[in-house]
């Protein structure tokens, strides 16, 4: 079991890695043909997949400082892209959500996406993309409440 939890962990970390790359991050703004700046790409596409969602909340899924991502959410509400509204469950504290035009840039993400890991998976059986996501979908749940974290699935489905 060692081994392969070694394995296991490896392949995350290239994934991750890989992921984290900002030329990625740039193409994948090219290939959508969007203006945005990088630091701000990730979090438009985690209010659009996981809000209503805090900024700390925000913070921790991108790995960076909450009041550095409160900046960053600001400057999505200065470009119309996301808001702040109260939260439902208590009004002192506000979530951001997407608006109808950081909809319609996640929309273009998403098919820029489709394209550049269709590309990947161009050769691999379906029923293997099929057993991937679902694994993988398995593995982040159960990580997730290992460490106690609540699981908030994405608001839309993830491509």
């Amino acid at each position: 079991m060692r081994e392969k939890i070694r394995l296991l962990h490896g392949a995350l970390l290239d994934i991750v890695a890989a992921i984290n790359r900002p030329q990625r991050d740039e193409i994948m703004i090219q290939k959508a043909g969007i203006s945005l700046e990088r630091g701000l790409f990730p979090l438009l596409v985690c209010i659009e997949r996981f809000g209503p969602i805090g900024v700390v909340e925000l913070a921790d899924r991108v790995g960076r400082d909450h009041t550095t991502v409160s900046r960053q959410v600001a400057k999505l509400e200065s470009l119309g892209l996301a808001k702040r509204v109260k939260n439902a469950a208590d009004g002192r504290l506000r979530q951001a959500v997407i608006t109808a035009k950081g909809k319609a840039m996640t929309d273009r993400i998403d098919l820029a996406r489709d394209q550049l890991v269709g590309a990947i998976f161009e050769n691999w059986p379906s029923h293997e993309i099929d057993a991937l996501a679902q694994l993988t979908r398995k593995f982040a749940d159960s990580f997730s409440a290992q460490d106690g974290t609540p699981v908030k699935a994405p608001s839309s489905p993830a491509r």
